[in-house]
C-alpha cells in the first residue's frame, strides 16, 4: 500500500469552512486551487484527505 502514492489537487475554496478543514488543507501542503502534492498512500494520508474530500480531487500515481 505505501509503494504507492496520491496526487492531491486542490479544487475549492477553503474561505468559509470549519477550522479543522483549513488547517488539514495546510498540513496537505495546500495554498491554493488547482495546487497539487503527492503522498504515500497510508491510512492516515487517507483520513486526512476524507477531512476535506469536497474541496479536493485524488489520483494514484505510481511510483
Amino acid at each position: 500500500m505505501a509503494d504507492k502514492k496520491l496526487k492531491v489537487t486542490q479544487i475549492k475554496s477553503a474561505i468559509g469552512g470549519q477550522r479543522n478543514q483549513r488547517e488539514t488543507l495546510k498540513a496537505l501542503g495546500l495554498r491554493k486551487i488547482r495546487q497539487s502534492q503527492e503522498w504515500p498512500d497510508t491510512t492516515q494520508v487517507r483520513g486526512m484527505i476524507n477531512t476535506v474530500r469536497h474541496l479536493v480531487t485524488v489520483e494514484e500515481v505510481k511510483s
